[in-house]
């Protein structure tokens, strides 16, 4: 079974700075039918203004998955990420993924230093497989060429294949997709995939979709994707 989420049915925020579309409720937007997929529980595609950005503020006990579109997303936090002598920089640029475990409390700013272009990006937050874990934090590089007419393993539970490690009974696939170009995957038709497409038109398992739709499959068995233009997309394996 597929159901189709359209993008003009998200919700959606302007606050002047930040300006979003929220795939499943989200602080002022409450939609009873939309509360997440399985253990995912947000998408957010944010537009943050040049010079602005998210204050420091506290989560914990939620795995949060942050994908830059474009611009440049500077993240620092309570663990010392983006901060001199750190261990990462804490700069997230299109084609980085980062990953933040919440656990047992963390605290983070987000902001865009940039005098002039407008940072987009995906904000996701998945629920993890246990609470009170120790905060963690991890950034890698998938570029253009690894995505290509393929879907790569960019999220994890275990970090196979160069992925990051996500404390959560879920999977991340991001692929771009033009003209001739295909791609399969298997499912378990016991489990959930939920498909995000970034930006672009992209037929999936025959159905179309556009820029900020999103497609959830459930007892399906195989997942097809064809007939890109200018594709982008993520595909997400998710416990029920």
């Amino acid at each position: 079974m597929i159901t189709l989420r359209k993008s003009a049915d998200r919700g959606h925020a302007d606050h002047g700075w930040l300006k979003s579309f929220h795939s499943f409720s989200f602080a002022d937007y409450f939609d009873p039918a939309h509360m997440g997929v399985g253990n995912l529980r947000v998408i957010n595609e944010d537009r943050i203004a040049p010079g602005t950005g998210f204050g420091t503020h506290g989560h914990r006990d939620m795995e949060i998955v942050s994908y830059v579109l474009s611009g440049a997303l500077a993240h620092k936090d309570s663990m010392g990420n983006g901060t001199a002598g750190g261990a990462h920089a804490g700069v997230i640029l299109p084609g980085d993924v980062q990953r933040m475990s919440a656990g047992t409390g963390v605290r983070h700013s987000e902001f865009n230093h940039d005098a002039a272009q407008t940072t987009h990006f995906l904000q996701i937050w998945i629920l993890p497989q246990r609470n009170g874990i120790e905060p963690g934090y991890e950034q890698k590089h998938f570029d253009a060429a690894a995505k290509r007419g393929r879907l790569a393993l960019v999220a994890s539970s275990d970090g196979r294949q160069g992925s990051v490690t996500i404390h959560a009974d879920a999977a991340l696939r991001a692929g771009l997709f033009d003209g001739a170009e295909r791609a399969e995957l298997a499912l378990d038709p016991a489990r959930i995939a939920y498909v995000h497409l970034v930006r672009g038109s992209l037929r999936v398992n025959d159905q179309p979709l556009r820029g900020g739709d999103a497609a959830r499959l459930d007892h399906e068995s195989a997942l097809v994707l064809e007939g890109g233009e200018d594709a982008e997309v993520l595909v997400f394996d998710l416990a029920p």
